[in-house]
């Protein structure tokens, strides 16, 4: 649902204040009772050209895109018409998975808040037959739920259709991509001739076409102008940034930007653990979601985004469908997806109920012409953004460092701690400011207060030889990339072998800007640089300390990990030694 009022009706008011457009639908006045609780105010395009041809009984097509308020379009006219008095499930919706299944029954819910004695029952795998079969036996007007869970209850005897009398197909196009085609079919057949079907589809492919040929009824079909357009009250920003920068991009846009929950999307499934570690250890609070996360797990971290315990999900396409949250005010595009409608159902995470939101994509400078199919297809452009620099980030540390003091100063607590501190400056003879800036120190923990310069590649060197077909020093072919001699350091050095070269077009700064990024190197720990074909050896100090090590066995450049070895030269010839140049 699109258009929600800012207050609520009072309770006492008439059912139709405020809701002239849904009045004049034809809706009756409990559910709209409801809608007044609530707070909304206008029906969308799709409910008001939806909802009259349900209440009539009509078979409805609607083609519609997520956001479009379309859970309403056919929740409501549903909730209109029940008969209470009747046990068995008079309307069951199928939508293409958990999340989204949840998120009807929620509304179904909402909407059925002024109508006493409504049970709704979602349906889906993941959750325990127990559940499902008490409700089920109990009785239940509507069933939401999943074709898979459905057709396990049909095979079982235990869920009866017999006397259904609406059934609503959500998302269609999605549940055939998703391989359901088969099921639906067979619940179709499963069911009453007589009953009435809506299908809501956010395209028409001719699957589609052809399974509302073969079971609906001389259907009203609906268009909405299709949202590719994506919702103005979202900003869209891209970031260029190679692939080893991804995450410490990141780590400084989550410190800088001002969001309250926070969708990333990622492509795979390992994609989303291996992210959402690597924010937990920069002191973020992550997790992840996809399609192999147990469902009861799944259901938890939802929660806790709604409920404000957990402040970023790390996700696939599939395991974020059908959520809504209006938490999300940021949906960042880690890996930006490769066709445009999932970058319109991504960023359609946030901007919920009116809301305003934003939409930040990583863009690697390979990926720009995804960026504009993404421009051509909505018909809006991106904004470019900048890194947020370290000074950028310290200010942002500094000024939310001013607001913690600021709400101390506020405490009840503070008369005790003054005195505790003016015990210590009495009995030390030490200024207070020097005894506040302990305490700050104190405060900050191993976590520094301010971010440092990052290391500055060493300017690289050349004797000339380099690209002119001469060989180099070690009598390796020309056109070798290396980095000129290391700075002078105390440290005892060391050859590794890391898995990338020249075949995956990878350069010394790139090498130098995922180990000191991913390792906490600084410039004078990086020596030598020779890019092979396949490989490349990098000269970093002999000691590596064994958590720097881990850290630096699991980067990745240009998207490969580089599976950091010792190198120990040629065989037979002994260890390497470190070169004093």
């Amino acid at each position: 649902m699109d258009d929600v009022a800012p207050d609520p009706a009072p309770a006492d008011s008439a059912p139709d204040a405020g809701l002239a457009g849904f009045s004049e639908l034809g809706l009756g006045a409990k559910v709209l009772k409801a809608l007044s609780d609530v707070g909304y105010e206008s029906p969308s395009a799709i409910q008001t050209q939806t909802i009259p041809h349900l209440l009539e009984g009509r078979d409805v097509i609607g083609l519609a895109q997520t956001g479009t308020g379309k859970t309403a379009a056919f929740a409501l006219p549903i909730l209109d018409r029940l008969d209470l008095s009747q046990k068995s499930p008079q309307a069951l919706v199928l939508a293409p998975t958990r999340e989204l299944a949840l998120q009807v029954c929620e509304a179904f819910e909402k909407y059925a808040a002024t109508t006493k004695g409504v049970h709704v029952l979602p349906v889906y795998g993941g959750q325990g037959y127990g559940v499902q079969l008490s409700a089920l036996r109990r009785g239940v007007h509507i069933v939401v739920g999943t074709p898979g869970r459905i057709m396990d209850h049909l095979d079982k005897g235990t869920l009866d259709l017999s006397q259904l009398r609406f059934l609503v197909l959500d998302e269609a196009d999605e549940m055939l991509n998703m391989g359901f085609a088969e099921d639906v079919e067979t619940i179709l057949a499963d069911t009453p001739d007589t009953k009435q079907v809506a299908l809501f589809s956010a395209t028409m492919p001719k699957q589609i076409r052809n399974l509302s040929q073969k079971y609906l009824n001389n259907p009203v079909e609906i268009s909405i102008e299709r949202k590719t357009r994506t919702a103005e009250n979202i900003a869209q920003r891209y970031l260029i940034c190679s692939y080893p920068q991804k995450v410490d991009a990141l780590t400084r846009i989550l410190e800088v930007e001002n969001f309250e929950g926070m969708i990333v999307f990622v492509r795979t499934k390992n994609e989303t653990e291996t992210l959402a570690e690597k924010l937990r250890a920069r002191g973020f609070g992550a997790t992840a979601i996809n399609g192999d996360v147990p469902q009861a797990v799944r259901e938890r971290t939802v929660n806790q985004l709604k409920a404000g315990k957990l402040d970023i999900l790390v996700a696939t396409d599939v395991a974020a469908r059908g959520l809504d949250v209006e938490r999300i005010t940021h949906v960042v595009n880690y890996d930006i997806p490769t066709d445009t409608e999932s970058y319109v159902h991504r960023i359609g995470r946030t901007g919920r109920a009116g809301r305003s939101g934003d939409a930040i994509s990583f863009v690697t400078p390979r990926e720009r012409y995804l960026l504009k199919h993404i421009e051509k297809a909505t018909r809006q452009p991106l904004t470019q953004m900048q890194l947020p620099s370290v000074d950028d980030v310290n200010a942002t540390r500094l000024a939310r460092f001013d607001d913690r003091i600021t709400a101390a100063l506020e405490s009840p607590q503070i008369g005790f701690f003054r005195d505790v501190v003016g015990h210590y400056v009495k009995n030390r003879d030490v200024p207070e400011a020097d005894v506040a800036a302990a305490l700050a120190i104190v405060l900050q923990g191993d976590t520094p207060l301010v971010l440092e310069e990052e290391p500055q590649r060493p300017k690289r060197e050349y004797d000339g030889s380099e690209g002119r077909g001469r060989p180099d020093r070690d009598g390796a072919g020309a056109g070798r990339a290396e980095r000129g001699p290391r700075r002078t350091s105390d440290k005892p050095m060391a050859s590794y072998k890391i898995a990338v070269g020249k075949r995956h077009r990878v350069e010394p700064r790139q090498i130098v800007g995922a180990l000191a990024n991913e390792g906490g190197l600084g410039r004078n720990d990086f020596g030598r640089i020779t890019i092979r074909p396949d490989y490349s050896i990098v000269e970093l100090p002999a000691k590596l300390p064994g958590p720097v090590w881990e850290k630096l066995k699991e980067t990745r450049i240009s998207g490969k990990l580089i599976d950091l070895q010792r190198d120990y030269g040629p065989p037979n010839k002994g260890p390497r030694k470190p070169r004093d140049s």
